[in-house]
């Protein structure tokens, strides 16, 4: 149960007025604000619905990000820090990914949502072609298919997905992760992934803040098919420079692990990059400027 100074602290923090989705609890008029999502939303959006399996994970889940939070705020000012990648550096898969293809399995998207990116995966998984062009097209199929559905439905599947695939984790990572956070590192993780679900899978990793793609929703609570300040979270860069401020971090003796060239501009930016099973563009980035090069295979690490 949350003290009194807990709790006011949480009411300090959190101050967006939403609709949180409990499993079978419908907690009106919570309130949850900065920690969930990078952006506030405009005064005229509507509430936005957060899924989580229980109540008293609900509670557990405000408690560890204020107290994050608050740590990082007052406790310790001017924290380190180290900023991660999800999809392909924590997660030995992309959550997009895993995403649609489970909306396609529920019938939540339709069947042929598919088409628009199977030649794509096709041409990645027999490396006859590029990862980014295939994701790109995951992307934009969540996006038209994502339109009108029920915010409540998706975010229900990817609860589900976070459940299921939590430990789904490269070895490396996560220790340096852990390890990280015993020595004080503020951890921030930084995906183009939907904020609803990388926010739920970095919670479960220890992450103090994430930021992700945030996908908007109307009045009826159903997804609009537009994202909001798309330009800033497409610059890994600009996030990183902003929850640094925010957060009143610092660079000094600061990490930063990514996979691909989408992670460069914020590798760049810290103390200590480090290239992660890297696709070819970062690989030859990484080389020329003298970033470590860590690569996982089955039960071996080792680095280039």
């Amino acid at each position: 149960m949350a003290t009194g100074g807990e709790t006011h602290l949480i009411r300090e923090l959190l101050s967006v007025p939403t609709v949180a989705a409990l499993g079978q609890l419908n907690v009106e008029s919570a309130t949850l604000g900065c920690v969930f999502r990078p952006y506030a939303p405009k005064s005229e959006s509507p509430p936005i619905i957060l899924f989580l399996p229980t109540a008293r994970r609900f509670g557990a889940f405000l408690l560890s990000w204020g107290r994050g939070y608050h740590e990082a705020m007052v406790t310790q000012k001017e924290r380190p820090v180290a900023v991660f990648d999800i999809d392909g550096t924590l997660f030995r898969s992309s959550l997009l990914i895993e995403l649609v293809e489970e909306l396609i399995k529920r019938e939540i998207f339709p069947a042929d949502a598919r088409k628009s990116y199977e030649t794509s995966q096709l041409e990645w998984l027999n490396r006859k072609g590029e990862y980014e062009p295939f994701i790109k097209k995951v992307v934009q199929a969540f996006g038209k298919h994502a339109k009108g559905a029920p915010y409540g439905d998706v975010a229900d599947v990817a609860g589900e997905i976070i459940e299921s695939k939590k430990d789904r984790t490269y070895r490396y990572t996560r220790d340096l992760v852990d390890d990280l956070k015993a020595k004080g590192y503020f951890l921030l993780a930084i995906s183009h992934s939907p904020k609803f679900i990388v926010d739920g899978f970095a919670y479960e990793l220890g992450f103090h803040k994430s930021y992700g793609t945030f996908y908007e929703t109307g009045a009826s609570n159903r997804f609009t098919g537009e994202i909001a300040d798309e330009h800033l979270i497409m610059n890994k860069s600009a996030v990183l420079k902003r929850a640094v401020e925010k957060e009143n971090l610092t660079f000094k003796n600061s990490y930063g692990v990514g996979d691909t060239e989408s992670d460069i501009s914020m590798l760049t930016m810290v103390e200590n990059p480090i290239a992660f099973n890297p696709n070819r563009l970062l690989y030859r980035h990484a080389k020329k400027h003298g970033w470590p090069v860590v690569v996982e295979r089955k039960d071996v690490i080792y680095e280039l």
